[in-house]
């Protein structure tokens, strides 16, 4: 069977290659691999580059397929000129199922080390940022689009670039308008920490950056609210002046008590971090005559004056993070 499909598609017949196509799809994974030391990429990338749709679309599918599980296919997939076909499609195609193959296939490509630097180029980073803010694209294509972007921003130099092609606000839309407690968020999230830990001035001038991600600590899943704390602690740390009043006049304290009490163990850790920069705990020093009650008045009285108005139901919140930070 394998001799039958790699000769089919070295044949250059475009209906034996659509067959072989799909037959190798179908193959297991030893079969596949076994195959793919005979030259047959190469054929297959021309097929992504036909117009037509079942063409390309068998086409991706057997590409995915070698390049699943296999670092050495995905570095010969990127060598043989994958990525400028994949632009192509990415720009050119309506077709959703093609669109969908096409990310998925980016991302799995960008999983490979010795791809990332290959396939970060300004051409490419601008699109996937463009992509993942358009309407149309499916929320899967969309996770796709993001998690390429984070592949690729786990190397240092790229992260200037998907700063520069516009990711914060992309990415704040997207969790703007997305189910807070999706994968999609979550997603989101994970790469704006990221690209912000590099350059937290570059989220600070955006207008209602501060309200989504207090939204996001509020409404979202453990690791959107961990993402979305990381962020606002990075924006305050960088200037604590200027954004301090601006987070707290958003109304962070409810979510942000909330997840100091029961986030993940991240997210405790940089929620009471966040809690003592927005607060200025440097005035809090616990004497021995003075009550804990004593020091949550203290603080009530600063945040009110912030413009920020802690419900009582949050009384016991505060009292137990002023507890742990004491102890």
């Amino acid at each position: 069977m394998e001799d039958i499909v790699v000769e089919s598609l070295l044949s250059g017949n475009r209906e034996s290659q659509i067959q072989a196509a799909i037959e190798l799809s179908n193959l297991t994974r030893k079969q596949r691999q076994k195959m793919s030391e005979k030259e047959i990429i190469p054929p297959l990338l021309s097929m992504l580059q036909s117009q037509d749709c079942i063409t390309t679309e068998v086409a991706l599918s057997a590409l995915l397929s070698l390049a699943f599980g296999s670092e050495r296919n995905k570095v010969r997939i990127v060598k043989s000129g994958a990525v400028p076909m994949l632009l192509e499609i990415l720009q050119s195609e309506t077709k959703m199922v093609i669109l969908e193959l096409a990310m998925a296939f980016l991302l799995i490509l960008s999983s490979c080390n010795k791809n990332k630097v290959k396939m970060a180029s300004t051409m490419l980073v601008q699109l996937l940022v463009g992509l993942i803010g358009l309407d149309r694209l499916t929320i899967q294509a969309k996770v796709d689009g993001i998690a390429t972007l984070q592949n690729l921003s786990t190397l240092h130099q790229i992260v200037p670039l998907v700063i520069a092609s516009g990711a914060p606000y992309a990415l704040l839309q997207v969790i703007n308008v997305c189910d807070k407690a999706s994968e999609l968020a979550d997603k989101a999230a994970a790469l704006l920490e990221n690209i912000i830990s590099h350059s937290p001035e570059s989220i600070s001038s955006i207008s209602g950056a501060i309200g989504v991600l207090v939204e996001a600590i509020e409404e979202g899943s453990p690791q959107c609210k961990e993402h979305a704390v990381g962020i606002l602690l990075c924006i305050c740390s960088y200037d604590r002046e200027t954004n301090r009043g601006m987070i707290l006049r958003e109304g962070v304290m409810p979510g942000l008590l909330q997840v100091s009490v029961d986030g993940t163990r991240r997210a405790k850790e940089m929620a009471r971090e966040l809690l003592l920069l927005l607060r200025d705990c440097s005035g809090y020093v616990i004497k021995n005559k003075q009550s804990k009650i004593e020091i949550v008045e203290q603080i009530m009285r600063e945040i009110d004056q912030e413009g920020e108005r802690i419900p009582g139901t949050m009384l016991k919140l505060v009292e137990e993070m002023i507890s742990k930070l004491s102890t």
